[in-house]
């Protein structure tokens, strides 16, 4: 199987990443109402999370160190598979234990889909422009993702208002969704391409070689003062997450009564964060490109965290929606501009492995940390739990310092080779 070129495989990156997040759309803001409706809490409900949360701890760097072992190809099309399985227990679950099991399985999902079709592409531009930065492209990639999400999350709107099944008006979302997964295994099993790597043995060869992988991205990480910063700047932005995300819904059931008048009300407006985060990332390569990533990033991770405080404070449903539309807008900002730093201090061999630590750290600290964020909500407030989530987020501003600093020193050295070169 030949290597794409790097227009080919910019192409099938972006249509892989609207086929994987077109399905999320449609139930992003319903996955929190769906199992309230079904009878579980609050805590119950942000506890599924962190089972899942677990599950990628556990996973995250094994499935990451496999896929640079053995290849990137293999693990997406792993990861697919999982996505399918997933979503078709989640809609026939009907109890707490239920539901936890979907979560099992979309924690191997999201711990198999984190990383290797983004290292994929990365890796097919280096063959070509070794060392080249791709904030642009991983920007317009998160402006496509944007926009499929908000389409999703626009039809799921029509379908909640449509109703036409017995039962629950939040079923058809999810049945849609279910298929759409199905849509998006095909088009990975025709689209992705990968050429044989020269030293890829055996499947078992591979998973023995997944631990060497795994420590060489654990020693970079120890090593490495700029990326062990990122990573926990990557934990801030998973609090912030939480507060965005997985409360929302939540309190706007709360402020309305109802766990459907939330998704009919959730999904035109999920459509539109989705939306706004698509022109975030845009806007987000735009600034980039003019004071640097370096403090693109530490901009936009302050506005993020503002927009959480914002959501927390808002006295009804309008303030909240407003609040939650920026905080997307400025997280589409956000998530390519982080990538590239990460992208800059890792390196084909461990690329999936490295990108898997951030990973991993965001799912920690959400199953760490939704749970005690629900409990502190049914103490207090959602309000209040919001609100702690978005201040604590934004000192995470400064765990960018490292790479802003980097980031100079690569200037500098880039201004110092010009004249040499010149020569």
């Amino acid at each position: 199987m030949t290597a794409l070129s790097p227009p080919a495989a910019r192409r099938v990156y972006w249509l892989l990443t609207a086929t994987r997040w077109l399905p999320v759309g449609l139930t992003i803001a319903l996955f929190s109402l769906w199992p309230l409706e079904h009878g579980l809490t609050v805590t119950q409900v942000l506890t599924l999370g962190s089972v899942m949360g677990v599950v990628i701890l556990l996973l995250e760097l094994p499935t990451s160190g496999f896929a640079d072992a053995f290849g990137r190809r293999p693990v997406v099309l792993a990861a697919a598979v999982a996505e399918v399985v997933s979503m078709a227990i989640y809609l026939l679950a009907a109890s707490f234990w239920a539901f936890a099991l979907a979560m099992v399985v979309q924690g191997v999902f999201r711990a198999l889909d984190s990383g290797p079709l983004e290292a994929w592409y990365v890796d097919t531009v280096h063959a070509h422009r070794p060392g080249a930065d791709v904030d642009q492209e991983l920007s317009r990639a998160g402006a496509v993702l944007g926009a499929s999400i908000a389409l999703g999350a626009l039809v799921s709107g029509g379908l909640i208002l449509w109703d036409p099944l017995p039962g629950s008006a939040l079923r058809l979302p999810f049945l849609v969704c279910l298929v759409l997964t199905v849509v998006h295994l095909v088009a990975v099993v025709v689209l992705l391409r990968e050429p044989p790597r020269a030293h890829r043995g055996s499947v078992l060869d591979s998973v023995r070689e997944a631990p060497r992988v795994v420590r060489s991205g654990l020693r970079l990480a120890s090593a490495n003062v700029v990326l062990r910063a990122l990573l926990g700047a990557e934990a801030a932005i998973a609090l912030a997450m939480i507060g965005f995300e997985s409360l929302v819904p939540l309190r706007l059931a709360d402020l309305l009564g109802s766990e459907e008048q939330a998704g009919a009300l959730m999904s035109p407006f999920a459509a539109a964060g989705w939306a706004v985060y698509a022109g975030g990332a845009a806007v987000g390569g735009w600034l980039s490109a003019r004071i640097g990533v370096g403090r693109a990033a530490m901009v936009t991770h302050v506005a993020m965290a503002v927009g959480v405080v914002a959501i927390g404070l808002a006295t009804g449903p309008v303030g909240v929606i407003v609040g939650y539309l920026a905080a997307y807008g400025i997280f589409g900002g956000s998530g390519p501009l982080h990538a590239t730093l990460v992208h800059r201090e890792a390196e084909a061999a461990n690329r999936a492995s490295v990108l898997s630590l951030g990973s991993m750290v965001s799912f920690a600290v959400f199953a760490a940390t939704a749970p005690l964020a629900g409990l502190l909500a049914e103490a207090t407030s959602l309000s209040l739990s919001v609100v702690v989530l978005g201040v604590v987020a934004g000192v995470g501003v400064l765990l960018y310092l490292p790479a802003l600093r980097a980031e100079r020193e690569r200037a500098a050295l880039t201004r110092s080779d010009e004249p040499m070169a010149s020569t």
